[in-house]
């Protein structure tokens, strides 16, 4: 072989790598724009500034559009505490998500129908819970008590939703109880 060709191999093998390491970039690059993009709007939308949990929050899929979603998180997490969504559950939270005005078609009932095929993700607790606690204290103690109560009380409802057998017995089941006890420390004191 000679020298000229083994060049011109060399040559073509770094050109398709070094195209191949830009492309890369550049996906990388959009993606970090896109996120960033993301986070801006997410900021805006709620009043949150702290980088961290506006990352968290886009890593969980939440966007602006979606934000209203995040109200639904209690009652989704009640609902599903025990493994299953039964058909009385389901009921409770298709209700629930139309008076928080989280309608059909939109983006954040979208987001919300993905928690009701399938348990809800990891991690949605801690995000959720974040979440409130950086929304809380912008709140005065009032305003953020009300939110606690409505809250609470909804997901309480969705857990009584499918409770008892018969209308006996215990309408919550422990795992419901459980979550509706996390939930409600979850609110800073």
């Amino acid at each position: 072989m000679s020298q000229e060709f083994l060049d011109d191999r060399r040559r073509a093998l770094e050109e398709a790598f070094f195209a191949q390491e830009a492309a890369a970039w550049r996906e990388r690059h959009r993606a970090a724009t896109a996120a960033q993009s993301e986070r801006e709007r997410l900021a805006a939308a709620s009043g949150i500034s702290e980088p961290a949990l506006l990352d968290r929050l886009v890593s969980a899929g939440v966007k602006a559009e979606t934000l209203a979603a995040l109200s639904l998180v209690p009652l989704v997490l009640v609902a599903w505490a025990d493994g299953t969504l039964d058909e009385a559950e389901r009921k409770a939270l298709l209700e629930a998500a139309a008076e928080s005005g989280v309608t059909a078609g939109s983006a954040a009932h979208e987001s919300f129908t993905q928690w009701l095929a399938a348990p809800p993700p990891p991690g949605l607790l801690e995000t959720w819970t974040a979440y409130i606690q950086a929304s809380a204290p912008g709140m005065d103690p009032q305003s953020r008590e009300l939110l606690k109560a409505t809250l609470i009380g909804r997901a309480r409802r969705v857990a009584e939703a499918a409770g008892g057998f018969l209308g006996l017995g215990a309408r919550i089941s422990p795992a419901e109880a459980k979550m509706l006890e996390q939930l409600e420390r979850s609110f800073p004191a």
